[in-house]
């Protein structure tokens, strides 16, 4: 399929939330979420266990009935689009299917009822990987296969638009470093990419850009080198000595924060590495170890979540 025949284009293959906002009788689920999804980069979905993301993620794609807000892909909603699997691919859980139908039949009967070609199918099926195994029953296949076969299905119509919720389930190592390689070429293609997942360490690697939730609300968006860098008053110095106690006194000062660790390991907060290295040269204290220990997307994560509990 051609990009002038692809509807949307890739202009409009951008998400919109604004304002949403999902009541579950006396529960919040999503409160006032707002936040944009760009074409051409790959958007990690994040938040602690209950925070209101596949709640969202089923409002975009109008599953559920929000109680007030909008939800758009492209200006507009999942329901008003004129040919929704040729527009947005959506995988909200391990593909399922007829136990007994093979992995190639069961693409072949959804391309059908999409009214997409039969060769669609092979070639979903050869985008995931899972050729080898296209006779194969579904019964036999891992959870890992079926969420590769999910993805499969959500390519039939060449979208424009990918959602994916926790796709990595299931995958060993070798699979999610497919699916980081795979999910980042969508993305370069100038496909807008939407990922929730738990996998705070992958999404650093896989992500361009995250929106962090919890209790139903925006906590952060943004690139995620930015989200990161953002949280440089988590930077610590990390030193080792043998002399712990004597640099840990020399280090002592307004602002500064040290943590002693075994082994002669000192952890120092609001100090910088060089300033540290000053201080132990002046005490005449010998080092064996200086680093400067920045956060990670893990870090920044569990600093920004903390005390903000799911609600659902």
């Amino acid at each position: 399929m051609t990009d002038g025949q692809r509807s949307p284009t890739s202009e409009d293959g951008r998400i919109i939330v604004s304002g949403l906002t999902k009541h579950y009788k006396t529960v919040r689920a999503v409160d006032n979420l707002s936040f944009v999804v760009e074409p051409g980069r790959v958007t990690g979905f994040l938040g602690p266990n209950g925070a209101g993301k596949t709640t969202t993620l089923r409002m975009l794609l109008n599953l559920v009935t929000p109680t007030a807000g909008t939800a758009t892909i492209g200006g507009h909603r999942y329901a008003d689009l004129t040919d929704p699997l040729r527009q947005v691919g959506a995988v909200l859980e391990a593909s399922s299917a007829h136990r007994g139908r093979t992995g190639i039949n069961h693409l072949r009967v959804i391309a059908a009822a999409a009214g997409l070609p039969r060769s669609r199918a092979d070639e979903a099926l050869e985008m995931v990987g899972l050729t080898p195994a296209a006779k194969r029953k579904f019964k036999g296949y891992s959870l890992g296969m079926k969420q590769r076969l999910g993805i499969a299905a959500a390519m039939l119509g060449d979208p424009r638009v990918l959602i994916l919720d926790e796709p990595a389930n299931g995958l060993d190592p070798e699979g999610i470093r497919w699916m980081r390689g795979f999910l980042k070429s969508l993305a370069a293609e100038g496909r807008t990419v939407l990922v929730s997942s738990h996998l705070l360490s992958e999404m650093q690697l896989l992500a361009d850009d995250v929106v962090i939730i919890a209790a139903g609300k925006l906590v952060r968006q943004g690139p995620v080198g930015e989200v990161v860098g953002s949280m440089t008053h988590s930077a610590r110095v990390r030193v080792r000595t043998p002399q712990a106690d004597v640099l840990a006194g020399a280090l002592a000062g307004d602002g500064v924060v040290i943590d002693k660790a075994d082994g002669g390991v000192l952890m120092v907060a609001g100090m910088d590495a060089p300033a540290v290295g000053r201080a132990a040269l002046a005490s005449q204290v010998e080092l064996h170890e200086l680093t400067t220990e920045r956060p990670d997307l893990e870090g920044v994560f569990l600093e920004l979540t903390s005390g903000k509990a799911g609600i659902r």
